[in-house]
């Protein structure tokens, strides 16, 4: 049986990327052992790519008021509402590793609400569930809300531009048919 595509669009071949992008990725497989399938799903188009990939560092990677293992809460717990299979299975597999709870990732993958979570982090989740399915209804009293369990903000600001960010992507995984990796399955178990 031969294996499932990893995307319904044509992908480009490694060696035929930009310079910038191939050494990116290869960087990726040194560092994680495979290339995670949106990488090259996305470097189909190369502008795009690099403004994907900005946006989704200037988010994830720098120093904020949320640890990397809540950042990664809020893309689990978003991308299984707007159903992405590909964002649960990744960024599940990362919250493992970085929350050091192999459980978690599942918890709130099935339902957030009854996950192994403080009531800051359930705070946190509502919030970003809101942003990512019900933006229109965000009012003062949110943030306010936010704000009483000492999130910032600039926290506050985070929680929702990942929320966001990541509807937006999870749109595009499910756009494309994005395939998890299977290596992703089993890591931070």
């Amino acid at each position: 049986m031969s294996e499932p595509p990893i995307s319904r669009f044509s992908l480009p071949e490694l060696a035929d990327l930009p310079d910038d992008i191939r050494t990116r990725v290869q960087a990726v497989q040194e560092k994680s052992g495979f290339v995670p399938n949106v990488f090259m799903v996305l470097a189909r188009r190369p502008e795009e790519f690099r403004a994907f990939f900005a946006h989704h560092d200037a988010l994830m990677e720098k120093d904020s008021g949320l640890s990397k293992a809540e950042r990664e809460m809020i893309v689990v717990a978003t991308s299984a509402a707007n159903s992405c299979q590909y964002c649960v299975i990744a960024h599940g597999a990362i919250l493992r590793i970085r929350a050091k709870q192999p459980l978690l990732a599942d918890q709130i993958a099935v339902n957030y609400l009854k996950a192994d979570i403080d009531p800051r982090q359930q705070a946190m989740l509502d919030f970003a569930m809101q942003v990512a399915l019900e933006s229109a209804t965000i009012e003062d009293a949110d943030i306010a809300r936010l704000a009483e369990h000492g999130f910032t903000e600039e926290d506050i600001w985070d929680i929702g531009a990942i929320a966001a960010f990541f509807a937006m992507s999870n749109r595009m995984a499910n756009l494309s048919g994005m395939r998890p990796n299977d290596e992703f399955y089993a890591m931070g178990r």
